[in-house]
């Protein structure tokens, strides 16, 4: 398939229409589908960076498998293996890798807004893997296709597909683009979402995220009303200034074999890394309620749909 003049990236997850949001699913269910020999083909050649200013397992090794199924070059560019450790500006780095043929950037920042400072400097299309604590779009791309799995929902999606589910959201929310891109996405289509968590890692300014939001501080009693809870762990690396006494969030806040143990329906999510122990014990992390593996596995699919999107823009499946 040859390239079109119209490439795609992804900063925030309120740039994408349902509209858009239907084609990246429907996109990911086809090449998920696609024999090997026929997916390496469609981005055969092309030269794809991923550039990662925090560490990063799944959002990393997702992307990159993503890119090499189809058929995509990949060169990984870290904080300490570059000159970015010298100094060198995300400006500058941008640029380097655009001279080097790089055809589109992941980008994964400690700072908020880095991803679209890296796509103005550079023109080329840039995917989001998390910018500080703003957006973590294909974040909220998977897990949205884990819940439609789930309840074997149509990834035709629409306003009123979310319709009377509620979807709980426990922790860390303060520092979490993963919770902001979710609250930003899932009530578009329909869903309850709740905020839980205490008032230093959910300030009542949550609430301004997004349109029908709300804030339950009691764990127990946000559980009586989920359909799915997604845990979050505690970000230790942001929490400068703050004073949390992990016994007594863990015995508010903890998923564990007594919290669930009432709701056999209760989907169970976490975006990773789990600390286990803290946010969720490894009963309900390794339980039949949990779809974290899962989430895993969609990753893969929908960034290799966001790829093929920033790199062949097509507007709608081949």
């Amino acid at each position: 398939m040859s390239s079109t003049s119209t490439s795609l990236g992804l900063l925030s997850i309120a740039d994408l229409s349902l509209l858009e949001v239907n084609s990246i699913l429907a996109l990911a269910s086809q090449l998920e589908a696609e024999p090997h020999g026929t997916r390496i083909r469609r981005l055969d050649g092309r030269r794809v960076a991923l550039l990662f200013y925090e560490s990063s397992t799944r959002t990393r090794t997702s992307f990159e498998l993503a890119a090499k199924s189809l058929g995509a070059m990949t060169t990984l560019v870290s904080d300490k293996s570059s000159s970015i450790e010298k100094g060198e500006s995300l400006h500058d780095t941008g640029l380097t890798l655009r001279a080097l043929g790089a055809e589109c950037i992941i980008l994964r920042s400690n700072y908020s807004g880095a991803p679209d400072l890296l796509q103005r400097s550079t023109g080329l299309p840039v995917l989001n893997a998390g910018d500080g604590m703003h957006q973590h779009p294909s974040q909220a791309l998977l897990d949205l296709r884990t819940l439609l799995e789930h309840w074997n929902l149509s990834s035709d999606i629409s306003e009123t597909t979310l319709a009377g589910k509620t979807i709980v959201i426990t922790g860390d929310i303060r520092h979490s683009r993963v919770a902001r891109s979710n609250s930003m996405l899932l009530p578009r289509l329909g869903a309850r979402v709740l905020l839980c968590g205490p008032e230093a890692l959910l300030p009542e300014d949550a609430l301004t995220l997004a349109p029908h939001l709300e804030i339950e501080r009691d764990f127990d009693t946000a559980l009586q009303h989920a359909d799915a809870v997604m845990m979050l762990r505690i970000q230790r690396e942001r929490l400068s200034g703050l004073s949390i006494d992990l016994p007594t969030y863990i015995a508010a806040y903890q998923l564990n074999a007594r919290r669930i143990a009432p709701y056999p329906n209760l989907l169970v999510l976490h975006p990773g890394p789990m600390v286990r122990g803290l946010e969720i014990d490894s009963t309900v992390a390794d339980g039949p309620q949990s779809r974290i593996e899962r989430q895993v596995t969609h990753g893969l699919a929908i960034r290799m749909a966001l790829l093929h999107r920033a790199l062949i823009h097509t507007g709608s499946p081949a």
